[in-house]
């Protein structure tokens, strides 16, 4: 599943190819949006809120009422296997068979095509709050708040640690990998309760951390190594040696989710944090 990092990179590229420009023709291959015609709509920007994709426009009128004002968003989310590419004009589109296009947005310099996409939907950006309002904090957004998410995260504190760094309304933007990897480097096994985690924001500010530091490129590394086979510690890496320890690691399902972690160096019960 692609992380807040990818989106936040994903919006950059759609920025890039898209904002200021002129929409020439626009192709939406879903049942909701099959009608709709953004022909001479301008970008305003792309930007990302947690695992959200929001494309920002102008209408060049106010077709859908002059209650909803002129400014909208395209929304979507990439779930599991969503992507959005950017193409020059003529170039060939590739990596992804035709069938899995859901829109592309044409400009006189550029083709954005939008595969697999998910809860695509056109709204008046002064509704964006519909959609994304239930959100935590963005790790990756100006509005990072980490004593909120501390706060959010520890309303549960039953559930396990795997789990509600998971659950978008705690922190929005850390997946699959990044719990991983963060428990690991945390000593914290994924099954242990939010209540029993010694430290939270250490653990909320390391997330942050890994983020950030992986933004703006599409490896996604938590070793410091962008070398094939040793950008993680423990996540895709099933049986194979811990980097700390030896021991292998393992793999089994947490929630509805996969998780990896070492038995030895993320004990379930969490060390006593010192006094003070």
């Amino acid at each position: 599943m692609p992380e807040g990092d990818t989106v936040w990179n994903t919006a950059r590229v759609l920025h890039r190819a898209l904002a200021g420009a002129r929409l020439t023709a626009s192709d939406f291959r879903v049942p909701q949006l099959a009608t709709t015609d953004l022909t001479g709509w301008t970008v305003r920007e792309s930007a990302s809120r947690g695992k959200h994709l929001l494309l920002r426009l102008t209408a060049p009128s106010e077709p859908h009422g002059a209650a909803a004002g002129p400014h909208w968003t395209l929304h979507s989310h990439l779930r599991m296997d969503g992507a959005w590419r950017a193409y020059s004009p003529g170039e060939r589109w590739s990596g992804r068979p035709a069938h899995l296009i859901r829109v592309v947005l044409r400009s006189a310099g550029a083709v954005a095509v939008g595969y697999h996409l998910h809860e695509l939907a056109l709204v008046p950006t002064a509704e964006e709050d519909g959609l994304v309002g239930h959100l935590g904090p963005d790790l990756l957004g100006p509005d990072w708040d980490a004593a909120e998410a501390v706060r959010r995260l520890g309303t549960h504190p039953e559930q396990t640690i795997g789990e509600a760094l998971l659950d978008q309304r705690n922190l929005a933007g850390v997946g699959n990998l990044y719990k991983c990897e963060v428990l690991f480097l945390r000593g914290v096994s994924p099954w242990v309760p939010v209540g029993a985690v010694p430290d939270l924001p250490g653990m909320v500010a390391l997330a942050q951390r890994l983020l950030a530091a992986n933004r703006g490129r599409w490896t996604q590394s938590s070793t410091g190594s962008l070398h094939r086979g040793q950008t993680s510690y423990v996540y895709g890496r099933r049986a194979q040696p811990c980097r700390r320890c030896g021991t292998a690691i393992r793999k089994e399902e947490l929630g509805e989710r996969v998780t990896y972690w070492c038995p030895v160096c993320q004990p379930e019960q969490p060390a006593t944090p010192p006094p003070g």
